[in-house]
């Protein structure tokens, strides 16, 4: 057996509850949902992932993340990746194409309301947990409506050697959008998963013509439709690279993940 073989089974039984992708639960499993890499890699600035989009598609048709060297936000819709580079334009991504954080499920919703107007970001979240059950679990989210104002956020790729997140974000591009037609697609996720995720809701919009979208930071919406599951199986491929190896994440600033994420 490989040198490597034997890693990926020594981190099996190391994880328990964490499964490698690929080599226990089957690939269409319903209420999963399944992630490549962590969330305080992404914010060490580990920006390079081996898994490819290929890859990525088959554990979700729906979610979020980004692409290699952090180049933009990522969004996946009805089958289909989008990469909103930081001159806020929007490109199918390639199945050959790699990504460095990913977060995806097979969207199946079993709740469906129309949405209220809302006011701000914060009290769309706050209608949503009027709607949505246990914080203990994952829940998939996807609303479509019109949004008097999104305001919206992208990175540009970055090159090596790669700086933190944190640092990185300071020069994110920002956009804001009026009266525009979309979706926000995205997770809550529970707050134990902290430094593996983003604690709370995590949203990415794409405007309905498919030409404008980004990372959200603000919005309002005057109503729409959302469509929610409940994620009770959570399953993650860690990256098997030296700068993964040698991280030290004994630690996690949630203070400075919250700034990136606002």
């Amino acid at each position: 057996m490989s040198s490597q073989g034997i890693r990926w089974i020594i981190l099996n039984v190391l994880l328990g509850v964490v499964t490698v992708l690929g080599a226990l639960t089957p690939l269409h499993s319903a209420g999963t949902v399944s992630q490549f890499s962590t969330i305080d890699a992404l914010m060490q600035g580990i920006y390079e992932g081996p898994a490819t989009f290929a890859e990525v598609r088959r554990y979700g048709d729906f979610g979020l993340g980004t692409v290699n060297h952090l180049d933009g936000e990522m969004l996946g819709l009805d089958g289909v990746f989008y990469q909103i580079t930081s001159d806020g334009k929007v490109h199918v991504i390639t199945d050959s194409e790699k990504t460095s954080f990913a977060t995806v499920t097979f969207f199946k919703p079993d709740h469906r309301a129309e949405v209220p107007s809302l006011s701000s970001y914060p009290a769309v979240q706050g209608w949503l947990d009027q709607k949505l059950g246990s914080h203990n679990f994952f829940w998939s989210v996807r609303i479509h409506g019109i949004f008097p104002m999104m305001k919206v956020r992208s990175i540009s790729r970055q090159q090596p050697p790669y700086r933190p997140l944190a640092v990185v974000a300071k020069t994110q591009q920002v956009f804001e959008y009026h009266d525009i037609s979309g979706t926000l697609v995205g997770f809550r996720s529970p707050p134990y998963i902290k430094g593996i995720n983003v604690p709370g809701y995590h949203f990415h919009f794409l405007s309905d013509d498919k030409s404008q979208g980004g990372h959200v930071l603000a919005c309002s919406v005057s109503g729409g439709t959302a469509q929610w599951e409940s994620l009770e199986s959570f399953q993650i491929k860690l990256p098997d690279d030296p700068s993964f190896r040698h991280a030290d994440f004994s630690s996690h600033d949630a203070g400075a993940l919250q700034k990136v994420e606002q």
